[in-house]
Order: structure tokens, then C-alpha cells, then sequence
């Protein structure tokens, strides 16, 4: 189903309904500031498992959490002032930060890694949505071979520190488009064609230097 909305001035109730259908385990495309996202709310173990059967990635850096804000992180992530001055200078903005998780996060979210990616998208549907759900979501790339219409299989990158990026033809640009996703409940569309471009990642869960894991919109060295 799409919801066809104003992003500048989105009605509060499209987004209570969202909020709603979220915390009772739904799966939400949304555009970003970077391309399509799908997400889901993370008090949501079913709608969590439903993400990742949809995604079929194993490697949990394809998952992210979005945030409205830098005070959500330390409630999952652990952050000192330098990571919390260096995120607070790019952020909202197409970044990623890799982060270590703080005790308990793992079984919270049923992951196997001690690290999380999480980030502040710079565009005002997730935003509003979040500020509305008040807790994170969620969330992978939408991508076509979802829709099982894709000839593209994603090739392990040999250096498990980087992550190769997706091609540009795997992203969507319009909301209709990702109607042919199956476990989809909603689509907010804002009309409009997204970019079909990716996030950074910065890696910022070790006491050395910040690794590229993928290079993205967000310039870096910033």
C-alpha cells in the first residue's frame, strides 16, 4: 500500500498510523536523504526477523539503525567525546558510524556482532517518523533483488574491512517501484525520485584510526 505525502508538511496522522502499524511488527519503505530504505521498529522481534529474511544478508553492516538524534546512540552504542564531536559535525548527513555495542544491545536486536551501525538521515520523513515512534528503527537498503527481478549477486569483498558498494542500478528512484517487494505494509511516497545513491561508512568501534568501510555520499575526510 502507498501513502502518497508532503515531505515538507506531512499529516500527523499518516505518521501516527505509521508509528502504529511500526510497534505492531510492519515493514515501512521510506525515501532518505541518500536512496530507499525499509524499516522496522526495533521492539519488534518478528518485524526485525521479517527484515533480515528480506534482506538475505548476512554480513549485519548491511543494517543500520536510524536515529532522530545523537541521544538515542548511547542508549545502544558506547560514546566518548571524540567520536560524540566527530558525529555531531557530520550529522544529519549520509553517514554511517560503526560503533560498539553497549551490554545487552546484541540480544536486544539479535545480532552476532559487538559493533552497530547507526545513523541521522538528513530528510524530514524518517525524521518525523522517528520523532513520532520515539525510538529507533531499523533498517536495511532497499535494493531489486528483493523483488527477485535483479540479475546482480553481491561478490564478498576480499578485504573484510571495506564493503563494496551497491550498484546504482540496484537502488530504486520511485516509490511505486518497491510495490513489487513482497512483506511490504506501507510505502510512504513523496512523489518525488530519489537519488540513487549510498551512505558512507566509517568504522569508529576501535581506539585507532577511522576505516573507510564504504565510500559514499558523505565525503570523508570531511
Amino acid at each position: 500500500m502507498i501513502e502518497y505525502i508532503v515531505p515538507s508538511n506531512i499529516d500527523d496522522r499518516i505518521l501516527v498510523r505509521a508509528a502504529h502499524m511500526l510497534e505492531n511488527g510492519a515493514l515501512i519503505a521510506l525515501p532518505t536523504d541518500t536512496s530507499w530504505s525499509i524499516v522496522c521498529s526495533i521492539k519488534s522481534p518478528a518485524a526485525i526477523k521479517k527484515l533480515r529474511k528480506l534482506s538475505g544478508e548476512r554480513d549485519e553492516r548491511h543494517f543500520t539503525l536510524l536515529c532522530s538524534g545523537i541521544s538515542q546512540f548511547v542508549e545502544v552504542c558506547s560514546l566518548d567525546n571524540t567520536r560524540f564531536r566527530l558525529i555531531n559535525r557530520l550529522c544529519p548527513g549520509p553517514y554511517v558510524f560503526i560503533l560498539k555495542t553497549l551490554p545487552g544491545t546484541e540480544k536486544f536486536l539479535d545480532i552476532r556482532r559487538k559493533e552497530l551501525g547507526v545513523r541521522i538521515p538528513d530528510y524530514s520523513v524518517p525524521i518525523r517518523l522517528l520523532e513520532t515512534l520515539k525510538h529507533p528503527l531499523y533498517s536495511i537498503t532497499a535494493k531489486k533483488s528483493m523483488t527477485g527481478n535483479s540479475e546482480w549477486d553481491e561478490i564478498v569483498h576480499e578485504n573484510e574491512n571495506e564493503l563494496p558498494p551497491i550498484p546504482e542500478e540496484e537502488l530504486f528512484e520511485s516509490g511505486w517501484e518497491l510495490e513489487e517487494i513482497d512483506g511490504l505494509d506501507l510505502i510512504l511516497d513523496g512523489g518525488e525520485e530519489r537519488e540513487r545513491i549510498f551512505s558512507t561508512i566509517l568504522d569508529l568501534s576501535s581506539a585507532e584510526d577511522i576505516k573507510v568501510i564504504r565510500q559514499g555520499a558523505g565525503k570523508w575526510p570531511a
